[in-house]
């Protein structure tokens, strides 16, 4: 059984205040059409029930949406996603879910994904694409070419940021630079780490380690201690990659793409 503890938060005030923020008016942002958030369509993880969890996609959500940016909800297959049950109990069902629940507009959006095939072939005309966490992941983010090419696509032109968080980064697993290599090698990365994989214990069930994976594929892994906040943002290759670790990253992570959204839009 997970606890909120065991999953990446510890319920005390400044772990709350830094999982929440207000709405407020900007300016429009950006240079392209928005930012895509994508989530798995997969609900099962072997005989695991998964899906997205929602918090890396409520979070996100408003944070672009609160900065004028346009959001995109996509998924791999359309339609409207599988939620992770886990992530709408207890003290995991932050104030963002809560609100995302609870949002006619955010609710007609997410009922109805736009598939992602459908947008890839545009994607570098999105400011930033958004890989959502979940276990989900681990089956429909895996060797999936459309996905693999979008994020490659998007991380070579320079202008789409690529990003994704806690078990997001499967996604990115397979996409690859120009030159053919793996698009993390050399790049600082974060992703769930392998001990907080055992701490779940679905080590079992996912398809690789994804900590290990990232080293394996030359990415240059970094971490913290279990559910601490942990965020990356690599801009020394051809595009613009940032990740981060678990569910508490969801904020931080989804603020450092709207900082690199703003600077590559100068």
């Amino acid at each position: 059984t997970l606890t909120r503890r065991s999953r990446g938060f510890r319920l005390t005030p400044s772990t709350l205040s830094q999982n929440s923020h207000t709405s407020c008016t900007m300016s429009t942002i950006g240079r392209g059409k928005g930012v895509v958030i994508l989530s798995t369509s997969a609900a099962k993880l072997g005989e695991h029930d998964t899906g997205v969890w929602l918090e890396e996609v409520a979070t996100p959500y408003y944070l672009f949406k609160d900065a004028g940016l346009k959001v995109t909800l996509a998924s791999i297959a359309g339609g409207e996603p599988p939620v992770d049950k886990g992530s709408k109990s207890g003290g995991f069902y932050t104030a963002d879910c809560k609100k995302f629940d609870g949002d006619e507009e955010a609710q007609k959006l997410f009922k109805d994904t736009v598939k992602l095939e459908t947008l890839s072939s545009t994607i570098t005309d999105y400011d930033a694409l958004y890989l959502a966490g979940g276990h989900g992941t681990c089956t429909d983010f895996v060797d999936n070419k459309v996905l693999d090419k979008a994020i490659s696509d998007a991380y070579a032109s320079g202008k789409t940021v690529v990003a994704a968080d806690c078990h997001g980064p499967v996604g990115i697993c397979g996409a690859v630079k120009a030159n053919g290599e793996p698009l993390v090698k050399g790049l600082e990365v974060s992703g769930f780490t392998d001990s907080e994989e055992k701490a779940v214990k679905l080590e079992k069930l996912v398809p690789f380690m994804l900590e290990t994976k990232l080293k394996d594929l030359g990415g240059k892994f970094k971490g913290v201690a279990d559910w601490q906040v942990c965020v990356s943002c690599d801009t020394s290759g051809d595009g613009v990659l940032v990740t981060g670790q678990n569910p508490g990253s969801s904020l931080a992570c989804a603020q450092k793409v709207l900082e690199q959204i703003k600077a590559v839009s100068k």
